[in-house]
């Protein structure tokens, strides 16, 4: 994928350190989202992903280190500030989470009459605008529950770039879509990002979708960032985090097996009687 000349970072990350009940989610993480290009994050199950995003937009703090959106903290910011910043930062999320009482149309329209003053007839110009760009003007009428599960992430991307962000974030925007669907939306990200000058943040399990679209990838595993880079860097890379989340290997880094004693001691330990509780 061909980088942006813009080579500004739009969120700086730094030093970034989070717990969980107790369980360490992130140990001094750093990364740059860049301006203007699709950034992707990836890793095992269970590495903060979609955590990572709660971050970004503030709906989490970190237990030490910072997060900047355009040199402004965000760690600090209080919640009249964090409100206004979310507006510059749609959001895609997993499952959609469309209103399921209001149709297409008034789904795309809620967050311009919550945030703005503009006329109804501003707004409709606007909504029709935004689905236009996502292909489905035509389903305004309809009801969420009438829609596909790839129309339903469609409308939602059309309503996380109702206000205009500078910013997307997509939280596994491709999980449960069919293979036509998926191109779809694949192609709508890359699409909008440049023709709207975005800059979007892709946390995905989809390797091949993922890697085709993104200008940059962090692979997260063990709290850290183990590998990054474009995605021909990463396939051609010595790392064997990056091989074996990219080729789907059993065993490697992240392991097969949870840690256990072993295997014919444990077989022969306990004899007849019952496992003891823990």
């Amino acid at each position: 994928m061909q980088q942006q000349d813009n080579d500004e970072p739009l969120v700086t990350i730094r030093d970034l350190t989070f717990r969980r009940d107790g369980r360490v989610i992130f140990d001094g993480v750093d990364l740059d989202i860049r301006r203007g290009r699709v950034t992707a994050i990836m890793g095992p199950s269970g590495t903060g992903k979609t955590t990572l995003l709660r971050l970004v937009g503030g709906q989490l703090r970190p237990e030490r280190g910072s997060i900047r959106f355009e040199g402004e903290e965000i760690t600090r910011a209080g919640r009249g500030r964090l409100y206004e910043l979310r507006k510059r930062m749609g959001m895609l999320f997993q499952n959609g989470a469309l209103l399921t009482d209001m149709n297409v149309y008034d789904n795309v329209a809620f967050p311009l009459r919550e945030h703005t003053d503009l006329p109804e007839a501003m707004i409709r110009d606007l909504v029709l605008m935004k689905l236009e760009a996502v292909g489905l003007r035509g389903a305004r009428r309809l009801m969420p529950s009438q829609l596909s599960g790839g129309m339903a992430r469609r409308v939602a991307l059309a309503r996380a770039i109702a206000l205009d962000p500078d910013m997307i974030l997509y939280d596994e925007p491709f999980t449960g879509q069919d293979p036509i669907s998926m191109g779809v939306l694949v192609r709508l990200i890359r699409t909008l990002n440049e023709s709207l000058g975005l800059t979007s943040v892709l946390v995905s399990h989809d390797i091949a979708e993922a890697a085709s679209i993104s200008d940059y990838i962090y692979l997260l595993a063990g709290g850290r960032v183990v590998a990054q880079g474009t995605a021909d860097e990463l396939y051609e890379s010595d790392s064997q985090w990056a091989q074996q989340f990219l080729k789907g290997l059993p065993d490697g880094p992240v392991p097969f097996h949870y840690p256990a004693p072993d295997y014919a001691g444990d077989l022969l330990a306990g004899g007849e009687g019952r496992e003891a509780a823990a």
